[in-house]
């Protein structure tokens, strides 16, 4: 394990099996703390949480087979959301695979690593035990180079036993060809002479640490800022130039509709940010982004700036007088806000009670997970996250039971209380990792919104005038199955008083705990069949 010591891994998450003993035993004489789950998908998804809250490495341990097939859908969040994770997984001992035959050795798979082909950015097969270390080593940079994402390690478990020498060998980190001062000067210029710019920051950016520089930048151009999902807190709540509520709703879209130069930062325009590509395209789109086919798949920009989102938006700056027009800007912002949040009000009076609890409740040091669920896409949309890396949401890949694993990983990164919002059906997808959470003593308060069901699935029924069918489920009593495992739990109903006084005692223990909520909220104008943009 020097080779995970060597790279600051200070946790993993893992499930033991008997091909990969040998890791529990290494690392239990190391320094790294290794979290046992219950299922393997929630290695993936805590090892995924863990990287977003600290922008570090998160590494999953499985065993052969089954165990490593359990993590896919985990390891597609990660690569869909670029998150930097190191799976590593057991495979057969090299001295009973036949090429080409499954010959029925336990756990055996045909061709484990082409499973994980999909849904990372890259995998790898140790051939030798002297080969761990160097190809640990180089997977981990694979992962943490832009654009991050997961990877997959195999190694044949017999290697684990033998005696290695770690033939390491440097590699070159990746260089990007210096953008031309010429690029930067007419990227300047046109943002310059641009009567409405905008700003719109991605993931790359929070992940560059470019939100400093797009703050500055942005004051200087006074020029509105809007944030995908994954770029959530990059600029502080009360910044000048953000706009705070989703492009989804009209009051924002009109932002960009009216924008004649948009600056794109670290992003790729996805479908779910852009009402599937039902925003037109703008007159001069500028794009700064690490890969030349990512920036261009979606909406073609006019000028590529290519490599890292901080560095270019810092020699962008330089040289950027400032703008009038800022204090009209900030007001018509507030103006958009009040507006958005009337119309909250009015259409949706829960979900304005439930976004102001937690506005009220949350400790400033709480990290924000949600799953795909009702409540988690208002919080997605809606919630004002305070800082970068303070919110996780799996709108990456979309994958339903996310939240609860992926908070058990940032509530062992110590970055804060993490403040899972899930649903009933979301939660049952991993609610024997409650065993973990009390095990391991995490910090973390699970709120389950119990609405009886997959209540977005039941809207979008509803919407179409069709039956209930398959949406409306028996749920357990949450607060017992919790208090079985030796969690404290309660339960409440709505968003009022009752919820705020609980919400803000559990937020402040020290040991996991469980809120129920009896409460059913309609989706916002940031899920697809809210969208005020549709097609024909």
């Amino acid at each position: 394990m020097d080779v995970l010591t060597e790279l600051d891994v200070d946790v993993a998450f893992g499930l033991p099996g008997v091909h990969n003993l040998p890791i529990w035993d290494a690392i239990a004489a190391s320094d790294i703390r290794l979290i046992g789950v219950r299922h393997e998908q929630a290695a993936g998804y805590a090892a995924d949480g863990y990287a977003r809250t600290t922008g570090k490495l998160g590494v999953a341990l499985v065993t052969t087979g089954p165990g490593a097939a359990n993590t896919i859908g985990a390891i597609g969040e990660a690569k869909a959301s670029a998150s930097p994770v190191l799976l590593i997984a057991t495979d057969i001992p090299s001295t009973l695979r036949r090429q080409g035959t499954v010959r029925g050795v336990l756990h055996e798979s045909s061709d484990q690593q082409a499973l994980f082909a999909p849904v990372t950015k890259e995998t790898f097969v140790v051939d030798h035990p002297d080969a761990i270390g160097p190809v640990v080593r180089r997977a981990a940079r694979v992962a943490a180079r832009p654009q991050s994402g997961p990877v997959y390690v195999g190694i044949p478990t017999d290697f684990l036993r033998a005696e290695a020498t770690d033939g390491s060998a440097s590699e070159p980190t990746e260089q990007f060809h210096p953008v031309l001062n010429e690029d930067i000067d007419k990227a300047r210029a046109a943002l310059i002479a641009a009567r409405r710019p905008l700003i719109w920051a991605g993931g790359g950016a929070l992940r560059s640490g470019a939100g400093p520089a797009i703050g500055q930048l942005a004051e200087h151009l006074a020029a509105p800022i809007i944030t995908t999902f994954a770029a959530r807190g990059i600029v502080p709540p009360d910044h000048p130039c953000r706009a705070s509520n989703p492009v989804h709703t009209p009051e924002v879209g009109a932002l960009w509709d009216e924008a004649d130069v948009v600056l794109a930062v670290g992003t790729d325009f996805d479908g779910l940010m852009t009402q599937n590509w039902l925003m037109p395209q703008p007159p001069t789109l500028i794009s700064v982004n690490v890969d030349a086919a990512d920036a261009a798949k979606n909406y073609q920009p006019d000028l590529l700036l290519l490599g890292d989102a901080r560095q270019l938006v810092e020699r962008l700056l330089a040289g950027t007088p400032l703008k009038e027009g800022i204090d009209a800007l900030s007001r018509r912002l507030d103006e958009i806000e009040v507006r958005v949040r009337r119309r909250v009000r009015k259409e949706e009076p829960q979900a304005a009670e439930f976004l102001a609890a937690l506005a009220e409740t949350l400790p400033d040091t709480s990290v924000l997970v949600t799953d795909m669920c009702v409540a988690g896409y208002w919080v997605g949309g809606f919630y004002r996250v305070a800082a970068p890396r303070k919110l996780a949401y799996p709108m990456g890949w979309g994958t339903l039971g996310f939240g609860f694993p992926a908070a058990l990983g940032v509530a062992a990164a110590g970055k804060g209380r993490a403040v899972c919002i899930t649903g009933d059906g979301g939660f049952l997808y991993g609610c024997a990792e409650l065993a973990t959470a009390i095990q391991e003593g995490l910090p973390v308060t699970v709120v389950i919104v119990d609405d009886g069901g997959y209540g977005m699935l039941r809207y979008d029924q509803s919407l179409a005038g069709l039956a209930h069918n398959g949406v409306d489920l028996a749920t357990p009593d949450f607060v017992g199955l919790a208090k079985s495992f030796g969690v404290y739990a309660d339960r409440v109903d709505g968003f009022g008083r009752a919820f705020r006084r609980l919400l803000r005692e559990f937020t402040r223990a020290d040991e996991p705990n469980v809120l129920v909520v009896n409460a059913e909220l309609r989706p916002p104008l940031n899920t697809s069949p809210r969208w005020y943009r549709q097609s024909g």
